[in-house]
């Protein structure tokens, strides 16, 4: 049995399929003999967060930022050592909830901009392959720029939008993973030099995404910075 491993707790729900989908990989990123060698986690799947999309991209939508400052003062006072929240887009809202509760936020953003990093040059470009909010807000625009990265983004940000849409509503489909790769291709030819997938709806898909440069999944990221903080109480980033 592993002993201290430290509790983490997960603003999910957004979408909530995306949420079970991280669980799940957590799952099977640890080599376990019995159930007390799997990470602990404290989950709050709300599917009742507004909607990101509606607040920043239309404008019409309730602010999600009291929501999920709620949300992880609920977990830390439930026991969580470390906060994360499997949702690049709610990223835009992520330091209010790092301001919100006395424990560690592993920032997926963050990670995912460091590990563009150790794929593409200073002065490179990373295409992201996420809401069109991300784009409107920045999201990405701060941790790559101190990686000395830019971002790159699909040319039909409404098309990207109609298949997160769909996601929620139908789950991962093939006529969304060829819009993905559609877009994949796009960014390459576009300049690229490498491909984030960074929506958790597109991350139930990552294993049909293929381009003529690296692609990586920030949710991948988040739950490998995870297992890690559980472990050791830390996480190392790379360059």
């Amino acid at each position: 049995m592993t002993q201290g491993l430290r509790r983490i707790g997960v603003l999910g729900g957004m979408g909530p399929e995306a949420t079970i989908y991280f669980m799940q990989r957590i799952v099977a990123a640890v080599s376990a003999r019995d159930d007390a060698d799997h990470i602990p986690l404290l989950v709050d799947n709300n599917t009742q967060v507004p909607s990101r999309i509606a607040a920043i991209l239309e404008g019409s939508g309730a602010d999600p930022g009291p929501v999920l400052v709620s949300m992880a003062q609920h977990l830390q006072q439930a026991g969580a050592e470390a906060l994360v929240m499997p949702c690049n887009t709610a990223h835009h809202f992520a330091r209010q909830v790092a301001d919100a509760s006395d424990v560690p936020f592993l920032n997926m953003v963050d990670l995912a901009s460091a590990h563009a990093a150790s794929l593409v040059p200073e002065g490179g470009r990373i295409g992201l392959l996420g809401s069109p909010a991300l784009a409107q807000v920045g999201v990405f625009e701060p941790a790559l720029g101190a990686q000395g990265l830019s971002a790159l983004y699909a040319r039909d940000p409404a098309h990207v939008l109609d298949t997160i849409r769909s996601i929620k509503a139908h789950g991962p489909s093939e006529q969304a993973a060829d819009v993905l790769n559609a877009v994949a291709r796009q960014m390459a030819e576009d300049g690229a030099g490498a491909i984030c997938i960074c929506c958790t709806e597109f991350s139930l898909l990552f294993d049909r995404i293929t381009a003529s440069v690296p692609v990586f999944d920030s949710l991948e990221l988040l739950v490998d910075a995870t297992v890690q903080f559980s472990r050791l109480g830390t996480v190392q980033t790379q360059r």
